[in-house]
């Protein structure tokens, strides 16, 4: 047992808990009061995405299922949607990264987009399960993911720069 902690970067398991911690503040105080055209920009699938990516199919599901369980607790009309999409959108990402892509903006923004447009039609799909079906749905899918972009391009800079310390 005194292996496995011996083996645990506190440092960088910190970094990941206060940027994750900050990522959600921002989810919750920033973006949570943008709203253009009605929709509101997600920064957190693409901190998924981003973890994923540069910690691996280990660290990065386990940094995102936790920042999926304070997700839930302050997105009210969710209860573990966070908590399972997160972890999946970051094992996607770090498979991704390990034999199709290489860990550079683009290809991030690239498995960024498909994160943020995964959420987006789970969210969807999760109001028309309690509703009809309505055009209108794909147009907000459409819109969330773009405005979801801008705030995702902030989600790389860390923890690429933490991958190569």
């Amino acid at each position: 047992m005194g292996e496995f902690f011996e083996k645990i970067d506190l440092n960088k398991v910190l970094r990941y808990l206060v940027f994750m911690f900050l990522c959600l503040m921002a989810q919750n105080m920033v973006f949570g009061h943008i709203r253009p055209f009605g929709v509101r920009p997600m920064l957190l699938p693409a901190v998924a995405a981003a973890v994923g990516m540069f910690e691996g199919a280990t660290w990065g599901p386990l940094f995102s299922l936790l920042m999926g369980y304070f997700a839930d607790m302050s997105f009210v009309e969710h209860r573990v949607f966070f908590l399972l999409l997160l972890p999946a959108l970051s094992l996607f990402s770090a498979f991704m990264s390990q034999f199709f892509i290489n860990r550079r903006f683009f290809a991030f923004m690239g498995v960024a987009f498909l994160a943020e447009l995964i959420t987006a039609l789970m969210q969807m799909l999760k109001t028309l399960a309690g509703d009809a079906w309505s055009t209108d749905m794909l147009a907000v899918v459409a819109l969330q993911t773009a405005f979801s972009m801008p705030p995702a391009a902030l989600a790389y800079f860390l923890p690429e720069r933490w991958s190569r310390e």
